[in-house]
């Protein structure tokens, strides 16, 4: 490939690795690109939808004329896997906060969380949470919680269209999801921990497919790395 095939537009589905920024990444393919080719200041280069610094896998990144296509591509149904650990929640419904509430779980049933999946199928009401990036009075929420401050959060309209539980270790749930764009799969860990009657966080999380577009043809920065110098 040359470089005025990734000015032409080219689409590179990137595996992003743990604790990497969504930004990161797409700043490490950008140096790459622009050292590779000698591109121009004005090269354009930009992600189809941020992924979490603790959650991994599917990061599609648009080049030059491709860009344009970032808007459609974003409104594609996408799929995750990930663990929900049950009995305790976070101010930020992952890992990135401590734990802040413990709660029972011994009346949590293999079967009981077979059932409740079932509330959270279909058109559902979710909140985000206040650790995201999301903007309220011009201000994003994160810095809002960051700061202390309480700010009320109005519900979204979300689709969830598939929710597979594929593995049960107490207090671990694995999972499988496929939903519309903009569901935060945190806020569905600390919504399924409310229905069991106890509470939850997202303890893993990675995404595996956006529209048709799949983790398995992707590679890692490192990866793209090796084969751009090969």
């Amino acid at each position: 490939m040359t470089g005025e095939d990734f000015q032409n537009g080219q689409i590179l589905l990137i595996d992003k690795p743990l604790t990497w920024s969504s930004f990161q990444a797409v700043n490490k393919l950008k140096y790459l690109l622009k050292r590779k080719y000698n591109l121009p200041k004005s090269f354009k280069i930009g992600h189809a939808g941020t992924l979490d610094p603790l959650a991994t896998g599917l990061l599609i990144v648009c080049t030059g004329k491709f860009t344009k296509k970032i808007t459609e591509i974003q409104g594609q149904a996408k799929e995750y896997t990930g663990t929900i650990t049950v009995g305790a929640t976070t101010p930020s419904y992952d890992l990135e906060t401590e734990v802040d509430e413990t709660f029972p779980i011994v009346h949590i049933s293999e079967e009981l969380i077979q059932e409740t999946t079932k509330q959270f199928l279909g058109e559902i009401n979710q909140k985000p949470p206040i650790f995201s990036a999301i903007k309220k009075d011009g201000i994003r929420l994160y810095e809002h919680a960051r700061a202390g401050e309480t700010v009320e959060i109005p519900f979204r309209k979300t689709t969830i269209h598939e929710f597979e539980i594929t593995r049960v270790a107490l207090p671990e749930i694995d999972f499988r999801v496929q939903c519309s764009k903009g569901t935060y799969i945190r806020s569905l860990a600390f919504d399924f921990g409310n229905a069991l009657q106890s509470g939850a966080h997202l303890s893993a999380l990675r995404r595996t497919k956006i529209g048709d577009y799949s983790v398995e043809n992707g590679f890692t920065p490192e990866d793209f790395e090796k084969q751009l110098n090969s």
